[in-house]
This record gives C-alpha cells, structure tokens and sequence, in this order.
C-alpha cells in the first residue's frame, strides 16, 4: 500500500486536481470517495483540507433541490493547474484512473439488487448483485446470523455498491492483503 500524502498542502492540491479533472459537480460523500479511495489521504485529513478548500474560495459550494453540490472554482482551477507538478505522475494517473471508474460506476447505467430468505433456524440468506447493462459483475451470497446485521448489510450495499465492489474486487486480487495477516 502506498503512503499516505501527509502535508495538508499536498491534499489540498491533490484534491483540486482531481476536482478539476472530473470537471462536474458532486455531492460531498463522491468526493469524499474519490479523493480517499486509493489510500492517499485519510477521511479526517480529507474533510479537514476540504473546508479549507471552500474557506478560501477554491471550491464552491451549490444548492439544488435541497441537496449541495460543490465542484471548483476559476481559482481552484489556478490553483490546480499552477500546482499540480508537485505530484507524482504515478498518484496523479492512479488516482485519476479510479475516480473516473468510480463515476463510470455511478452514471454508467449500474443497477444494484438485493434479496433475503429467513431460515428455519432464525438466520437469513442475503444476496446482493451488481449488474451492469444484462451482466452480472458482482453477487454475494451470505448467511446472517440476525435481522439487525441483515439490515445493516442490506443498507450499506444500497448506500454505496462501488465501495463494496472495489472492496472485494481488492481482497480477491491480494491489494488490501493487511485484512488477511
């Protein structure tokens, strides 16, 4: 696993170029998700940067519907651009690489579904699936042990299905392998 980027500077322009990059507005928990799922940056020192980021007017924030949304400014763009030789190629390309696929994931036609069977015995089979178009790229069949962890499951799978595809897609290839020792 790489290290983490750990100077609050580096984030901040970490963030802005993949924020200028993907060029689009997204609510707060994608960003969160892009900017912290390779490993590069930890969630406390993300939102911490982030704050920042809106403080000083490098990102905007944009209400719709109730919901915010927030995407760079000309100045982030500035920023950005002035700035970001200052990361590695290797951590500007990965890092891009993922948070396309991770929008690809949200907007690319997914769908997720989910089913459950109570068991004579008190427990429940849970299965949950990912399709994409007519493919089936992701199913997991469980037995729980009660109704509380069904629904637990069931909600973090409906909550956020590319977090727990990348999950077991990173186990089985052996890139998280500290859940193994």
């Amino acid at each position: 696993m790489q290290a983490q980027l750990r100077d609050k500077n580096d984030i901040k322009i970490f963030i802005l170029y993949l924020l200028n990059q993907i060029n689009q507005p997204m609510e707060f928990s994608d960003i969160n998700d892009i900017v912290v799922q390779d490993g590069l940056v930890g969630p406390i020192e993300f939102a911490e940067c982030f704050a920042e980021l809106l403080d000083l007017g490098n990102v905007l924030e944009i209400v719709e519907a109730g919901k915010a949304y927030y995407l760079i400014s000309d100045q982030g763009i500035h920023v950005a651009e002035n700035l970001e030789s200052e990361l590695l190629g290797f951590i500007k390309n990965k890092s891009l690489k993922s948070a396309l696929r991770l929008i690809s994931f949200k907007n690319g036609g997914n769908h997720i579904e989910t089913s459950c069977k109570a068991r004579p015995d008190g427990r429940f089979d849970f299965s949950c699936r990912i399709m994409q178009k007519n493919d089936k790229i992701l199913e997991v069949n469980l037995v729980v042990e009660n109704e509380k962890q069904l629904e637990l499951m069931r909600y973090n799978f409906n909550d956020r299905p590319e977090v727990i595809y990348r999950g077991v897609m990173a186990l089985l290839t052996g890139e998280i392998d500290f859940l193994l020792n």
